[in-house]
């Protein structure tokens, strides 16, 4: 299938977790058959951490001892999903 934006470059289809993700590998943009994105939804629902509530941003927090750096963030299932 072509892409629908650059109509020259051919999609390329990838199994994430059972998951089939269509995409561009020249504009990456990202295209999904019906249900599949119920499918995403239904599984980021259960894989996500209830929120924490956050620090005002503005003034770093030094009891933590992170002095205002941040750690970066574990990659999701989206993030899995999405890694192309």
């Amino acid at each position: 299938m072509k892409c629908p934006i650059c109509s020259d470059e051919n999609l390329v289809m990838a199994d994430r977790q059972g998951i089939e993700i269509d995409y561009c590998p020249k504009c990456r943009g990202v295209w999904l058959d019906r249900g599949e994105l119920d499918k995403i939804i239904e599984r980021s629902g259960q894989t996500a951490a209830p929120a924490q509530p956050r620090q005002d941003s503005r003034e770093p927090s030094r009891q933590s001892g992170d002095y205002g750096y941040r750690k970066k963030k574990k990659g999701g299932l989206l993030g899995e999903l999405f890694d192309f």
